[in-house]
Formats: C-alpha cells, structure tokens, sequence
C-alpha cells in the first residue's frame, strides 16, 4: 500500500465499516466514511436508523463491535483525555443543574479543560448574555439548548459532535441554533451533525450521508444528492376522491418529467423545467378523464431523496 501523498491533509474522522450489536438487534452495520477538516458532514435518517450509536461510538461513548474509527488522528483506548481535550459534544438531551445560574454552569464547564475561550465570549456568541445571572431553570427551552452549546463550545474544539440539536425546538430558536453553527464552522472548525430534519441538513451540511436501517444508502453533497432525482423540481398531483387516478407510466413519458412515484391520493414528479412539464401534465390528466384536486410545484429536497431510495418520508417514521 502506497503511503500517502504529501500535503494530503488527514480527514478529521474516518471510519471504516463499523458495525455495533445490542444483542440481537443490529444498530449499525457496516458503515463507512470520512470527514474533512473544517467540513460539516451529516448524517441523516429517521430514528432508529443507526445515527446515534454511530455518533456515540465516534465521541468514545461506545465501543463498536467491529470496525475501526479515528477521530482527529487518534483512536479511543489511546491517549483519551488528550483527544477530549479537542472535542465538543452537544447531545440530544443535555441535563445541567437548574439551581445553577448561566454564567456559572460555562465557568464550570470550562474549568474541565486545560486551555478554551473566555465564558463571557462564548455566551455572547450564543446569544444569552442578558441571561448571564438566570438560573437555568428559568430558561426557555430554546435557551437551553443554546446554554448546551456554549457548553460543548467553551473548550475551543476543533470537532463538534451535535446530535439532533433542534428537536422539539420552535422556529426562531432552530434559526437561532444554525447561526451558531455556521459561525462555529466560519473558523475553519469540523462538525458532525445528525439530524431527521431534512432543511437543516440542506442549510448545515458540506456532505451529508443518508443512512437508513444501520447501512449508508445515499452519500454527497445535498445537491449532488439531489440531482441523483434527475430534476431540480417537484410537482404533487392530488386528485379527487371519486375520480379516477392518473397512471406514472403515463406521466413518466411526458416532456421534462424525469422520474414519478404514486402516494396516497396522487402522485410526485420530479421534472427538469416545470413551465414544460405542467402543461404537458395537464393535458395528460384530462386526456385520462382525471379531476385535478390541487397541483403544486416545489424545489427538490433532501426529502424527496430519501423517499426516492426508501419509498417512505421521514415524517411517516
């Protein structure tokens, strides 16, 4: 085996087909992939798809059943607390004291690391100096979350682990979330991201992996992703209860249309130029007597990727 090329940088993560066992049910199997430095790659699916335990074993909160993992060069079992020292966790779920005021629980959480950024500075960052004296338990849950962050943040990592960071999270707040990441990742720094939100995959992510019952199924930019549909746009088609449905293979041969699949009530179409495709649809709909109920055209997803290669969307999970 060739060594490697000089100036080659070494990915930030890399991992080679780990699998991880609880018993007889089969979390992770045979996952593979690496991460770039100053890269923010994630891992998308619906729960239970393996993203977590790939994560966990990642931040050496597990050990895999097989497989082999380095994290920033090293591997866990060796020289642990140096690599500690060089990463940033947020997890689904961060319990902190609530008797605790903000500023305290950053003094604290700095205090677990031999260098990291001034406290003050990070909950600036974060948005909650005005909430420097609260205690956490008067915090929103948005708040919350944020106060988790600047926690993983306060030791200077050059990888942050965020997993699901806005589940349960309002609008505003989810916003408010990405531009902490964003501004994370502007220092040149590594993320690692799982989330079943797809849009927040598409705004976050360099790379994004698709993983779904334990395996990688789909791996890329969320664009390359996306033109793996063969066409930028979407068109959903419901039509009316007691009316006939139209056939895909009918509306697979129209002009633009680059790919159809039937859902309850309708059907979607993925289409290289909607102003071709919609009134070549039309006509096809009244020419097999369909009653058209609504007819709405969309950019592609994430989304449509995962229903693509699953046949399922992430919101039926």
């Amino acid at each position: 085996m060739s060594a490697e090329p000089s100036g080659v940088a070494q990915p930030a993560v890399a991992v080679r087909d780990l699998f991880k066992s609880y018993g007889d049910v089969k979390a992770v199997r045979g996952i593979s992939f690496e991460i770039a430095a100053g890269e923010c790659f994630g891992l998308l699916g619906p729960n239970g798809a393996g993203k977590t335990s790939t994560v966990e074993i990642l931040e050496g909160l597990l050990a895999p059943s097989s497989g082999d993992v380095a994290v920033l060069g090293r591997r866990w079992g060796r020289e642990e607390r140096a690599l500690r020292e060089r990463l940033g966790v947020c997890l689904q779920q961060t319990m902190l004291s609530e008797k605790l005021r903000v500023g305290e629980t950053l003094d604290l959480f700095r205090a677990f690391y031999a260098s990291g950024r001034e406290p003050a500075r990070v909950i600036a960052d974060v948005g909650l100096t005005e909430k420097v004296r609260a205690r956490v338990g008067s915090l929103s849950g948005g708040q919350k979350q944020r106060l988790a962050l600047a926690c993983a943040l306060v030791g200077d990592p050059e990888l942050l682990f965020l997993d699901e960071p806005t589940t349960g999270l309002d609008p505003q707040s989810r916003r408010g979330v990405w531009e902490i990441v964003n501004g994370f990742k502007a220092r040149g720094r590594t993320v690692l991201l799982t989330t079943h939100y797809m849009d927040e995959a598409q705004r976050l992510c360099d790379r994004v992996a698709v993983v779904d019952h334990g395996r990688i199924i789909a791996l890329g930019s969320p664009a390359e992703l996306i033109r793996t549909l063969g066409g930028d746009h979407v068109i959903e088609i419901r039509t009316t209860a007691d009316g006939p449905l139209p056939t895909a293979e009918s509306l697979g041969r129209l002009p633009s249309v680059k790919s159809v699949h039937a859902e309850p009530g309708g059907l979607v179409l993925s289409v290289a130029e909607p102003h071709v495709a919609i009134p070549a649809v039309l006509q096809g709909l009244s020419a097999q007597g369909v009653t058209l109920a609504s007819l709405e055209t969309r950019h592609a997803s994430l989304e449509d990727v995962f229903v693509s290669l699953t046949g399922r969307h992430l919101r039926d999970e």
